[in-house]
């Protein structure tokens, strides 16, 4: 199983230590750059690369090292930290060991460490490694340096990390397998667990979690279908009766008393010349954990620190493209959100979903939901909100087994929607509470309790209200 490689240093990795790291090679090998020079790559004598080197992301929350890479890996020293990702081919001997060995000479130059402490190639990475008769994997899965395995329906990518995020280099691999109509397909141990944007989107797009397992082989680390390879790709097995058994790796459990509250809500702003983007997701995180957020950024880890202004700043550089980013918490209330911003014809909307990790005896603020609801109406344009509650890790990473599915607790509407679905509709919902005017009487927003959020009664609540606001007879 591949493992990637990360120095931690505390100064910038410049140009010269970046060349002096990639000497750990030696003179056999050659230094090439891909993704329009955003990836340096250590090369076999034929250009096929060996190691893949992303550009060094400085990192101003130092917390994202320790929820990515998990306790004792954040950076030494007060100030900011870099984090260089050093990705070692797969199949190919002694490139784990070129990878380590890179990273251990980056950290002896500038300070720092690696993780993981004990990667191959770290001990004596003064000394060249020996590359005689390293041949790295022939294309076309070289071509793409962070896959592993490329054939015409999958892209494999293998991983052994305490958590998948979404790198910058993975999220372009999502891209570029969407674009040529394949699946993206993670391969990880069992130990592993995906960050919240990294499931989100494996769950959004035509993409598979793979997980390797002792008794089973392979099964989907979201759903526990049992899979196999077949037609160039990990699809699941099936008996006899056309059914794909579910790994008994996936349903082993205990209970949880640990609560995850989601948020998935749409704001839409004029796009006038004094708009600042962020607002809706900063009212919703002060309201949830008391605070604003530590981090954002277009990929995990997230290192820049929050700010309204240099969000807005970039989806403006890149409108009419739309622009997602992740936005992370601190370790004492686990929370982390995407945000897309979008251009459309109505004006600049902000698609939001936002998780917050709760332990045992700690209150979830669900009284706060009505009052937040108002002030998304009042102030940021609320489109719809929709507030789930899940048993499920307080710190928010997805394993490879079995959780409870989220269920409903509130349903917010804003205004404009209100008109559309018929304000008397709005308001007399065959509900079993009143719906909680929000904004202005004159042209108000309306907040839809659906029951406590522990039973399945609440799906049929939810379904019940979408089905009388959009004036479809009772089911």
């Amino acid at each position: 199983m591949t493992k990637d490689v990360i120095a931690l240093t505390e100064r910038m990795p410049d140009a010269l230590s970046v060349l002096a790291g990639l000497l750990a090679g030696g003179p056999d090998l050659r230094v090439e750059t891909a993704g329009e020079g955003a990836v340096v790559q250590l090369c076999d004598s034929e250009g096929r690369p060996l190691v893949s080197i992303e550009v060094p992301l400085m990192l101003q929350v130092p917390s994202e090292a320790s929820r990515l890479l998990g306790p004792g890996a954040e950076p030494s020293g007060d100030g900011p930290a870099w984090w260089v990702e050093a990705r070692a081919a797969a199949g190919v001997p002694r490139a784990e060991q070129l990878a380590g060995a890179f990273a251990a000479r980056l950290t002896m130059l500038l300070g720092g460490r690696v993780w993981p402490p004990d990667a191959p190639g770290t001990v004596g990475a003064a000394r060249p490694v020996d590359v005689s008769g390293i041949t790295a994997v022939p294309a076309p899965a070289a071509a793409q340096p962070a896959v592993d395995m490329l054939t015409d329906t999958a892209a494999v990518v293998l991983q052994d990390r305490p958590v998948v995020p979404m790198t910058s280099w993975l999220s372009e691999v999502l891209r570029a397998t969407v674009e040529s109509d394949r699946s993206l397909q993670i391969v990880t141990p069992p130990h592993c667990r995906l960050s919240p944007p990294t499931r989100m989107l494996l769950q959004a797009l035509p993409s598979r979690w793979v997980v390797q397992d002792e008794r089973c082989g392979y099964y989907d680390g979201l759903t526990g279908a049992v899979l196999t390879w077949q037609d160039d790709a990990f699809s699941p097995a099936r008996d006899e009766s056309g059914v794909s058994p579910v790994a008994d790796a996936f349903t082993e459990i205990g209970p949880t008393d640990e609560r995850q509250l989601i948020l998935s809500f749409r704001t839409l702003h004029r796009p006038v010349a004094d708009l600042v983007l962020g607002g809706a997701l900063e009212a919703a995180w002060q309201t949830l954990t008391s605070g604003p957020p530590a981090g954002w950024g277009t990929s995990e880890p997230a290192g820049l620190t929050w700010s309204r202004r240099q969000l807005t700043e970039l989806a403006y550089e890149r409108a009419p493209r739309s622009t997602w980013t992740v936005v992370v918490g601190t370790p004492d209330r686990p929370a982390v959100a995407t945000l897309r911003v979008i251009r459309t014809p109505e004006g600049v909307e902000e698609d939001v979903t936002l998780a917050v990790g709760y332990g045992p005896d700690e209150k979830l603020p669900l009284e706060a939901l009505p009052e937040l609801a108002d002030e998304l109406v009042t102030r940021h344009g609320l489109k719809t909100m929709l507030c789930q509650l899940r048993e499920a890790r307080r710190d928010l990473s997805a394993p490879p087994h079995f959780e409870r599915p989220p269920l409903p607790y509130a349903f917010a509407l804003g205004p404009a929607e209100v008109q559309e679905a018929g304000r008397d509709t709005a308001s007399r919902t065959p509900l079993k509470d009143r719906p909680m005017p929000l904004g202005s009487s004159a042209r108000p927003g309306f907040y839809y309790a659906l029951g406590d959020g522990e039973t399945a009664e609440s799906w049929a609540a939810l379904e019940q209200l979408l089905r009388h606001l959009r004036g479809a007879p009772p089911a």
